[in-house]
């Protein structure tokens, strides 16, 4: 029995690497994402950083363990036994959970995770033992922390509020001081706010953290909070007058110092509060393994874990082990930056690709910050409000050198960090786990909404994506406990054969994620490698787009040909395929309309008006892939709902159309890659004749329709696809006649240009 055990304590310490590995996946999003977004330095110095903290934020973690052996539930209420089918139901849903997460690229709370699932393993066992005994399912408090489980929750909940607050007062009063044009005020007060901001990292980590570290005596302790004042202005006045004087004779970038103090601030908070999100239960189940070996008692079953219940320093060894895991994760896991995106999309300064739609909640509540708005500008005097917005015009960042693919500059950034690693440094020296990502992603929204990065062209979008990020953070909390709960059932039921099972699916769920995210990360590179020049030239557009034709001719003839056949064949996972692929092509379209602002600000001044044959090109682009998609769909619909197969007569009309086709798209690649219009009259006339056979097809099928041959499905989807097949033709052959107007007028261009020269 006691192998049986030991056995799990061995898979509670396997899923705590994984979980370690997954968890810094998503959480690297909290305090990566401010010193990326704002380019504070190269990314792999900004990983060294966070590296360093997380290192050492790992040995301050020491107190956080108590969370995961007592605060959500009473372990002198379950016996050895029940106290093991809770951990491993709470690891193995944990893993599965952030995983997922991981893979769709959506930032999630590692702390609510583990809160949730602690509830819902410890419900579902408390459930069984209450049958088994007869008893009232009203004696559920008997086994639930109750009061520390609803503390936990609710510091969850009110720090959302809270961080939101936090990050609009600070970004608000720091923006009204620096304003956008920060580079001439920065030279009077920038050492001021370093001070203030590297103080206030000073006091959250190293004194009110201090209470939680694992190698600090207690005579250590003790004398830094009874010296708190006089460290708080040492640290004060020594960083101002240092970061004045590095300032004034080696022009340091004040800063860059604080994004990167912060990065370090927030990775070490992130390691001091989340670390027991990963290794709090295993350890607890190691604890309860030792404790049940070293006893007499020789039934798991009737021993109960009193022992969980005393206060235990974690070895510092322990920590510093997981340290290293999560920092190795940090350097090797893709998905960790598939996740950054979100939150820096959502709080970006410029205007763009939006990645969420907008929602009725969004614009109503943008319809009624805008009315609110009014009444204040009718409140305030005018000559106040010009100065308020004399302080927050975006305009004024043009005459900051900005860093190419900057998503909101420097002063913001220091704000995010210094903000967000303060508020959750003091919650740990509470014990209190709060959530990492939510204090985060609060700040970072607030302060975006203070420095007016949600403008009316980008507003509902931004409120729109906030809200579905939090409506996920409840999916978190629901998902996690009824998973935990189920588990927890099922191990307690079904035993080893149950735990084999359950592990066999978290290595298949493993496998597919990563095929998954793979395949994602894939299509986005494709969609985002065209243009990553940081001057765009006309011919070097015309070269871009044409690379694009290409492309999309390329696939739209295997995507008519594939949709035809797999009709003619009924091959219905063939067109699924097909349907999919024309999505993708959809939104590669969609993202070349998305940016093409930043395309026409790219443009050299002399090459602005190549920018109408872009769009134009566009347009087309779009055409042909609304002509496309009107063709697959209305297919795969007819097979899937089995509707009859065509007639032979159909199939074989079908067919030649669809070789002549084949031939038209090849032409047209042809004609494109050798960059030769003067066969464009060829295809024009292929193009004619194309189109009079769909006329003559569809006659025939009106006449089968007339003699009641073919039914009413089969007849709509047949001349849909004619009509459609025609409006592909047309769009075809005017996107290649934009082509070659843009090539004409390039020529043109650069002729009056040398010219001019």
């Amino acid at each position: 029995m006691e192998i049986y055990y030991f056995a799990i304590v061995v898979i509670l310490v396997i899923l705590a690497i994984s979980d370690l590995i997954v968890g810094v996946s998503n959480d690297a999003v909290n305090f990566l994402n401010s010193a990326v977004g704002s380019k504070a330095a190269p990314f792999k110095i900004i990983l060294l950083i966070a590296a360093l903290g997380i290192i050492i934020g790992a040995t301050f973690s020491s107190g956080m363990m108590e969370v995961a052996r007592k605060g959500i539930f009473h372990p002198d209420q379950f016996a050895f036994s029940e106290i093991m089918i809770i951990f491993l139901a709470v690891m193995l849903t944990d893993i599965i959970l952030l995983d997922l997460f991981n893979t769709f690229g959506l930032p999630t709370s590692t702390t609510v995770s583990i809160v949730f699932e602690l509830l819902g393993a410890a419900v579902g066992v408390s459930i069984i033992k209450l049958s088994r005994a007869g008893d009232s399912i009203s004696n559920m408090g008997n086994f639930i922390n109750s009061s520390s489980a609803l503390a936990i929750i609710s510091g969850i909940l009110i720090s959302v509020a809270i961080a939101f607050v936090c990050g609009i007062i600070i970004q608000y009063l720091v923006r009204l001081l620096f304003s956008f044009n920060y580079e001439k005020t920065f030279k009077y007060f920038g050492a001021f706010w370093g001070g203030i901001a590297i103080t206030l990292i000073t006091y959250f980590i190293l004194i009110k953290g201090a209470k939680g570290s694992s190698f600090m005596t207690d005579e250590t302790i003790s004398w830094i909070m009874e010296n708190s004042l006089m460290i708080l202005g040492i640290s004060f006045v020594g960083w101002t007058l240092l970061l004045q004087i590095l300032h004034m004779i080696f022009q340091l970038n004040i800063l860059k110092l604080i994004v990167l103090v912060g990065t370090f601030a927030l990775a070490m908070a992130f390691a001091g509060n989340d670390l027991v999100n990963f290794i709090g239960v295993p350890l607890a189940g190691l604890e309860s393994f030792n404790s049940f070996s070293a006893s007499t008692a020789g039934d798991p079953a009737l021993y109960a874990m009193t022992a969980l219940k005393e206060p235990i320093r974690t070895p510092t060894l322990y920590l510093l082990i997981a340290g290293i895991v999560m920092v190795i994760a940090l350097w090797t896991s893709k998905k960790a930056r598939s996740v950054t995106k979100t939150e820096i999309n959502l709080g970006r300064q410029d205007d763009g690709y939006e990645r969420f739609d907008s929602s009725f909640l969004a614009r109503n509540l943008v319809r009624g910050s805008i009315t609110i708005n009014r009444v204040f500008e009718n409140i305030i005097p005018k000559r106040l409000s010009k100065f308020l917005s004399s302080r927050f015009d975006h305009k004024q960042a043009k005459k900051v050198k900005k860093q190419e693919g900057m998503s909101f500059d420097l002063v913001r950034a220091s704000v995010n960090l210094v903000v967000a690693s303060a508020l959750i440094s003091f919650a740990t020296s509470l014990k209190l786990p709060l959530s990492t990502t939510y204090v985060t992603f609060m700040v970072a929204m607030g302060s975006s909404l203070a420095d007016g990065a949600w403008g009316r062209e980008s507003a509902v979008y931004r409120v729109s994506g906030v809200i579905t990020v939090i409506g996920g953070w409840f999916l978190t909390a629901f998902s996690a406990f009824t998973l935990a709960f189920i588990l927890a059932i099922l191990i307690n039921w079904g035993g080893i054969i149950a735990i084999g099972i359950l592990i066999i699916l978290v290595i298949f769920i493993f496998i597919k994620t990563y095929t998954l995210h793979k395949r994602r990360d894939e299509l986005e590179k494709v969609a985002t490698s065209d243009i990553e020049w940081k001057e765009l030239t006309g011919p070097k557009l015309l070269e871009s787009c044409n690379k694009r034709l290409i492309k999309t001719f390329n696939s739209l003839l295997q995507l008519y040909d594939d949709t035809i056949t797999g009709l003619i064949e009924l091959k219905r996972k063939k067109l699924k395929q097909v349907m999919k692929e024309v999505k993708h092509l959809n939104q590669d379209i969609k993202s070349d309309k998305n940016n093409l602002h930043k395309m026409i600000s790219k443009l050299h001044e002399d090459d602005v008006e190549t920018g109408y044959y872009y769009v134009q090109v566009l347009d087309y682009l779009k055409e042909t892939a609304n002509s496309i998609t009107h063709i697959t769909q209305p297919v795969f619909e007819y097979i899937d709902n089995n509707h009859p197969p065509l007639s032979e007569d159909q199939r074989s009309e079908l067919t030649g159309f669809n070789n002549e086709m084949t031939s038209f798209f090849k032409k047209s690649v042809k004609l494109l890659k050798e960059g030769n219009y003067k066969n464009l009259d060829g295809l024009i006339k292929n193009q004619k004749n194309l189109l009079d056979d769909t006329y003559k097809i569809q006659k025939r099928q009106l006449k089968r329709l007339k003699r009641q041959e073919s039914g009413t499905k089969n007849s709509v989807l047949y001349i849909g696809i004619l009509n459609e097949s025609k409006n592909l033709l047309l769009h075809s052959v005017n996107m290649i006649k934009a082509q070659k107007d843009f090539l004409e007028f390039n020529i043109q261009n650069d002729r009056i240009k040398k010219s001019g020269k």
